[in-house]
């Protein structure tokens, strides 16, 4: 996914992008590093199979973006610390692809053109390494937290992953997908999308904003937009997959309306919400 040219510059866009992933491909590897006193069940090749498997990483993106916006011309990222952070999130959506994959849940033998985890490994390291990147990425908020000496800040990043990523988010909505029989309609199915991959997205641009050192009001600004960007993403991602074929229709008017909503929540942040604004916007053009 690329976002839409911030400032009128469709290049400039594009450079921030391969930028901004390269900055956090080498810190993914360069924090999860092989440890240098060995690698028992191979646990650590494990998490690095899957973290460091080519993706989107849209969610640190996004991060950054909203901590970018809190700085004075939307300067870039240089602080090890905000960006520790801002990939903390990747180490939790990695962990949920590994256990989505597992038999007992969508039981898929392959992700990103590769062999899933539990298949390159075994179902038991598979679960391990999970575990140990939800672990992982609140060990890293801390530890940057302690580094850039504003705890608060840090720790208001950490509830909001907690919040995300927990039973009253992810984990509820990926309960609610195994348990409860098939959305009957869109707002049925929005309820759906909005804990299990909505409420991730909230909290990747809650972490960027809240260490890039937002106020109350922008960070509740960033909260609505990563609920409306969520909810259409997943819309996006079903309609481009042909799932949930019998709201196709209402799904696609719901995916504009979204995106617009996603747009005007930033309205506090002014200019300094446009590179955000550009993600949303891109969304719809994914969509025939």
């Amino acid at each position: 996914m690329s976002a839409q040219p911030h400032g009128g510059d469709a290049d400039e866009s594009e450079r921030w992008l391969r930028a901004r992933r390269d900055e956090i491909e080498r810190a993914l590897d360069a924090y999860l590093a092989p440890p240098a006193d060995g690698d028992p069940g191979r646990l650590i090749e494990s998490m690095r199979y899957s973290l460091l498997a080519p993706g989107k990483r849209l969610r640190p993106l996004l991060a950054l973006a909203a901590a970018e916006s809190q700085r004075p011309n939307d300067a870039a990222v240089t602080d090890a610390n905000v960006l520790r952070a801002c990939c903390a999130v990747e180490l939790v959506h990695c962990y949920s692809l590994i256990h989505d994959d597992l038999p007992p849940m969508d039981d898929d033998d392959f992700r990103r053109g590769r062999p899933s985890n539990h298949k390159a490994f075994d179902e038991a390291t598979a679960i391990l390494a999970g575990d140990a990147l939800l672990t992982l990425a609140f060990e890293w908020l801390a530890e940057a937290g302690e580094a850039a000496e504003r705890p608060a800040a840090f720790l208001t990043a950490t509830r909001a992953l907690a919040r995300g990523a927990g039973a009253r988010g992810m984990v509820r909505g990926q309960a609610r997908d195994l348990r409860e029989p098939p959305p009957a309609d869109v707002a049925t199915l929005e309820l759906l999308h909005a804990e299990k991959t909505a409420a991730l997205f909230r909290a990747s641009v809650e972490i960027g904003g809240a260490v890039g050192g937002a106020d109350a009001t922008t960070l509740a600004a960033l909260a609505t937009f990563g609920e409306r960007f969520g909810v259409a993403f997943q819309h996006a991602d079903d309609l481009d997959d042909a799932d949930h074929p019998t709201h196709a229709a209402a799904a696609r008017v719901r995916l504009e309306t979204l995106i617009d909503e996603a747009v005007k929540s930033l309205a506090p942040l002014g200019r300094r919400g446009d590179r955000l604004a550009g993600f949303a916007r891109r969304l719809g053009a994914r969509v025939p």
